[in-house]
């Protein structure tokens, strides 16, 4: 049964409780908090991408620089410089914007939709934030010869391919039916336990294999990967050498250059409670022993662990973990 994980407070009241499950393993692998329901399989949304994209390399896709490996395991808020990385995989395996076979959309960022939208221009393939990931699968599959109207397709090689890659890194999960993720792919199901192991893999991988490759490129560019103003952007910027990952509907995974790793799915799936909880969680680790490969803001961590509840424009209360919760 989940338990409660992040609370919201105005004015000394307690006015919301957010719950859902939590797992924190350490370098080897062991248990260091077990929260709620573990073992039980969530989609993963897009905490799975990193290991789509280990598939995406094993299956061929060479991209030309980090930047482009590190779009394709993107959630991007479609700003000119995700767009413009997109552009450069489709551009360099000779596609283009109409081949992508995800769904149009606005860009996330507020101020770019904005300017988007006052322009008069319609969404567009590439704004959407999986873009990058399928402008990598055109890539792989024009590498292989393979078709590209069906990429999207769980028959697909491709996606037999990211299936298989995903089951080897999270290890030990029973044969489940696949979902279909918002962005058109196929998705795989995963416990959150398995999910923090896959994350401690890829952060511990050795240099030179397709998991380093996925890790180093997304801790060197956590804008592109997230945007501005993103969760992901400000956590692994306030911990030198963390891999995280946020998924839609409250989901978030990450792992620490040693191997310690988390995961954790809100149960309502409001994205309000997921920097917080990571945030304190962080904190918390940061202040342990089994995490020196790694450097944390303190401050700006416990600024991050408590986001603002406002009144009149007025700070009147906080979003936080539960005290005591870990």
């Amino acid at each position: 049964m989940s338990v409660e994980l992040v609370e919201v407070v105005r004015s000394g009241f307690r006015e919301c409780i957010h719950r859902g499950s939590l797992i924190v393993l350490d370098p080897d692998g062991e248990v260091l908090v077990s929260l709620g329901e573990v073992h039980t399989p969530i989609y993963p949304r897009s905490s799975n991408k990193p290991m789509q994209a280990v598939a995406l390399l094993r299956a061929g896709f060479v991209p030309r620089d980090s930047a482009e490996l590190a779009i394709a395991t993107a959630s991007h808020e479609g700003e000119a410089d995700h767009v413009e990385a997109v552009e450069r995989i489709l551009s360099g395996a000779g596609f283009t914007e109409k081949d992508l076979r995800c769904p149009t959309d606005l860009p996330g960022n507020e101020l770019t939709r904005a300017e988007v939208l006052a322009a008069g221009r319609s969404p567009r393939s590439i704004y959407m934030n999986c873009s990058g990931k399928h402008a990598a699968m055109l890539a792989a599959c024009a590498a292989n010869g393979w078709d590209t109207d069906g990429y999207t397709d769980a028959g697909h090689p491709l996606q037999q391919l990211v299936t298989e890659t995903i089951l080897e890194l999270t290890g030990d999960i029973e044969d489940t039916d696949l979902g279909i993720d918002g962005c058109g792919l196929p998705i795989v199901p995963v416990p959150l336990f398995n999910l923090a192991r896959a994350y401690s893999r890829l952060a511990t991988a050795e240099v030179g294999t397709p998991e380093r490759a996925v890790a180093d490129a997304v801790r060197e560019h956590p804008f592109l990967i997230s945007g501005t103003g993103k969760d992901d952007l400000k956590l692994m910027r306030a911990v030198g050498g963390l891999l995280c990952k946020a998924g839609a509907d409250g989901i978030h995974a990450g792992a620490l250059p040693d191997g310690t790793s988390f995961a954790f799915k809100i149960d309502d799936g409001h994205e309000r409670a997921r920097l917080p909880l990571t945030a304190a969680l962080l904190h918390r680790l940061g202040a342990g022993a089994a995490t020196n490969a790694a450097t944390f803001d303190s401050e700006r961590l416990a600024v991050l662990s408590s986001a603002p509840v406002f009144g009149g424009g007025v700070r009147v209360g906080t979003v936080r973990a539960v005290p005591g919760v870990f």
